[in-house]
């Protein structure tokens, strides 16, 4: 199948629900034009579902929001036509359009924190957006109806839940309470952009199955946007590749993953972490890598304990972990959201006070932070300050030393940003003016600033595509080699954690259930909750996936742990 061709049967209807016909969208930067699509053409229809995939920056997102005429009024210059439920969004009036969102078509966001507002409660929320498009509807009859989608997208208790507020609700069931508040006015497409990134496994599966049973039951059409091409494998029918703004490839879903036509697929499918991909020996290691003794130790914590809140408020994160790192030796640590992975790395390098325990450092007890041991946050965006440039940033460490000269600490960052990968004539420029891949590159540059023999690296690439994601594996790897450090590497993707780690730790509400060599976890899972995450993650195979789901839906736990392999 040719980009030029629409996708699947819905092109043979005579009114798809979605038709797209040659969408090109530019963004005016100065005197120029920056062309964020170019030429995109698809038809979906009712029931159906297509995933857009593709890097960051290929422009899957700015398709995602022109379906919603979102662009609308921001000065960005579309052509072509952009028709769904038989509205042209492109030329419809400003009554219509508004019609047209929520009542047509609704967008469930990347980010529900953005999205949401924090000073409302979350039904209240859903009953506006309700009202709005409903407005004969009472109040109370808004009410009723946002405890009602509340409940059908798995929100416990609902009616309660329906007067909290975001900040009270996880990641996962915010991710549900947009999509709640999508389904509020019982759309004919829903456009979910990235609707499961940086979400767990057994989360984004439980968002994924009530996507595929939303179809199933209501018959809406799906625009699935996202860079995780095993989350497009068991979600779509058809799926359009997208590279700098244009379609390279479309197709049913099958095909496309088994078969790519184009170079572009074969890279993007080359560089997704797979289950069965074992750590890489490491014998390289400056030095001479983790000791099989296991009596080198580098970092030990010791039934370590962190609370938070006082007396009946009181939340135990971390409940009595005990884990060792040895030099040169990444220990990977995974579990769900709230398992307590980022509280422990935080104690680890002792930005936060264990409430009880001990860290210890080649054998002392830590009692403060310590320059052998650094970190790499998970958000680049919020962990590096926006008015400084990136190379200040990276000096911010050298000049605490207080030991360099101006000139000295200038060159060794500058050093620094070239040893990551990035430019370091780009020392002067800002962290808004780089990609996600590129400001984490950033963060790793500073953590490397004071010459740590240990790295704690907290979801370092939860947020990228699959090829900046490997990119920055790659690079931790390399750097690993290189300098010999150890690196204690969180993560919700499993994936990714066997293919980067020595040993792996499994937290489950703040305790270790399981832990070992990464292949001995991952082939002989012995604890039923490591066997849950493993059957979760997705998997690349549409038939597999399909499988899996149906295991899920019906609670079969031996159908779980068969998919899990």
């Amino acid at each position: 199948m040719t980009p030029e061709q629409p996708a699947g049967p819905a092109a043979e209807t005579a009114e798809p629900l979605v038709d797209v016909q040659g969408l090109t969208v530019g963004f005016p930067t100065g005197t120029e034009s920056v062309r964020a699509v170019d030429g995109i053409s698809f038809r979906l229809g009712a029931g159906q579902a297509l995933g857009i995939v593709g890097e960051s920056g290929s422009g899957k997102s700015t398709v995602a929001a022109a379906l919603l005429g979102l662009h609308r009024g921001t000065g960005a210059h579309l052509t072509g036509t952009v028709r769904v439920g038989g509205i042209d969004v492109g030329t419809a009036p400003v009554r219509e359009l508004r019609r047209l969102r929520g009542s047509v078509a609704a967008m469930v966001f990347q980010d529900p924190l953005s999205s949401l507002d924090p000073y409302m409660a979350i039904g209240d929320q859903i009953a506006e957006v309700h009202r709005t498009h409903a407005p004969g509807v009472s109040r109370r009859a808004a009410r009723h109806r946002a405890v009602t989608v509340l409940d059908r997208v798995g929100i416990p208790d609902a009616a309660r839940r329906s007067r909290s507020r975001p900040h009270e609700f996880s990641g996962g069931m915010r991710q549900r309470a947009l999509i709640a508040m999508a389904l509020a006015c019982e759309p004919r497409v829903l456009v979910a952009d990235e609707p499961t990134t940086a979400l767990d496994v057994t989360v984004q599966a439980q968002i994924l199955d009530l996507l595929h049973d939303l179809r199933a039951e209501t018959g809406m059409g799906l625009v699935l946007v996202s860079h995780d091409l095993g989350v497009v494998a068991g979600s779509v029918e058809e799926m359009l590749v997208m590279k700098d703004g244009r379609a390279v490839e479309r197709g049913p879903v099958g095909t496309v993953l088994t078969s790519p036509r184009q170079s572009y697929t074969r890279e993007l499918l080359a560089a997704v972490p797979r289950m069965e991909t074992r750590r890489a020996p490491m014998a390289a290691l400056a030095t001479g890598g983790p000791s099989a003794s296991g009596e080198d130790t580098l970092l030990e914590a010791v039934r370590v304990r962190r609370e938070f809140g006082r007396r009946k408020d009181r939340t135990v994160a971390v409940d009595g972990v005990s884990v060792t790192v040895a030099p040169g030796e990444t220990l990977g640590i995974v579990g769900e959201s709230g398992s307590g992975k980022t509280t422990l790395g935080r104690m680890l390098v002792r930005l936060l006070e264990p409430s009880d325990g001990i860290v210890r450092y080649r054998g002392r007890e830590l009692t403060g932070v310590h320059s052998d041991l650094q970190m790499v946050f998970q958000d680049p965006v919020s962990s590096l300050n926006p008015r400084r440039s990136i190379g200040e940033s990276v000096a911010d460490p050298l000049r605490a030393t207080g030991t360099l000269t101006d000139a000295e600490i200038t060159r060794r960052a500058r050093e620094l940003l070239e040893r990551v990968g990035l430019d370091p004539r780009w020392y002067h420029r800002y962290p808004h003016e780089f990609s996600g891949g590129q400001r984490q590159r950033v963060g790793i540059a500073r953590a490397l600033a004071p010459g740590p023999k240990l790295i704690v690296c907290d979801e370092p690439v939860s947020a990228l595509d699959v090829s900046t994601q490997a990119q920055v594996l790659d690079l931790l790897a390399q750097l690993q080699r290189d300098l010999g450090l150890a690196l204690v590497l969180i993560a919700h993707d499993l994936a990714v954690v066997r293919q980067a780690s020595d040993r792996v730790a499994v937290m489950r509400r703040g305790a270790v259930v399981e832990e070992g060599p990464s292949d001995t976890v991952y082939d002989s899972p012995q604890d039923p909750y490591t066997k849950a995450l493993l059957a979760a993650v997705p998997v690349l195979d549409p038939a597999e996936a399909r499988l899996r789901r149906a295991a899920r839906a019906n609670g079969d736990g031996e159908a779980l742990r068969a998919a899990a392999g």
